[in-house]
């Protein structure tokens, strides 16, 4: 990918990132922001959208670090492990979401707590990531479904750490739903850069050919 269409892709993951943490900032704290709208206190409304926006901003930069670098560990992967590397990242991935469950609970469950929360939020990220996953598939080939069910799972949950550690439940899903929605745009759209990329590419070659000419 060429660095025009990386800032491209990069600005386009931003946006969506901006406008997903809007939305989900007010739909989650509705009860707190309910009376501005009411009131149609279109500065005040403002001014929380722009902070949230600034909030998306740093969830998309993450996401879209945590992208490049699941690129890198990937062809590592492939490298060490060969036709190994899908069950491994099968392996990760199953642990990764047992982790979910078992460390969250262990650490943040109050006696008499149900473990059903803690499991359905590790379900939902599983299944999200099921449908990226079988729709990347479809878009590419079947060999790229396990490792895009590992980035989905396993990288967005390392992305989500910093929360996972507070526990702070608006936050969250505030940093969740984001993630999983940048990281699926990007998983899904990436290949359409490189490609225009390539285009790209050729036509410059082809230019140079004929100026030499």
């Amino acid at each position: 990918m060429n660095i025009r269409n990386w800032v491209k892709f990069y600005l386009k993951t931003l946006i969506i990132a901006g406008i997903a943490t809007v939305i989900i900032g007010f739909a989650i704290e509705w009860d707190k922001y309910k009376s501005i709208f009411v009131a149609m206190d279109v500065l005040e409304i403002g001014l929380v959208a722009l902070w949230l926006v600034g909030i998306g901003f740093i969830f998309g930069t993450l996401s879209q670090m945590g992208y490049f670098a699941y690129l890198t560990v990937h062809r590592i992967g492939l490298g060490l492990f060969r036709s190994l590397w899908n069950a491994v990242q099968l392996v990760i991935t199953a642990f990764v979401l047992f982790d979910l469950v078992y460390l969250r609970y262990n650490a943040f469950a109050q006696d008499g707590d149900s473990v059903l929360p803690y499991i359905l939020v590790a379900l939902l990220i599983l299944l999200i990531s099921l449908v990226i996953s079988y729709l990347k598939s479809q878009q590419s080939t079947k060999d790229t479904f396990v490792p895009a069910l590992f980035f989905m799972v396993v990288v967005t949950t390392l992305e989500w750490v910093p929360v996972l550690r507070a526990n702070e439940e608006s936050w969250l899903h505030l940093m969740l739903y984001p993630l999983l929605i940048c990281n699926a745009y990007q998983l899904l759209a990436l290949p359409k850069y490189i490609e225009q990329s390539q285009k790209e590419r050729l036509a410059l070659k082809a230019k140079k050919e004929l100026v030499v000419k």
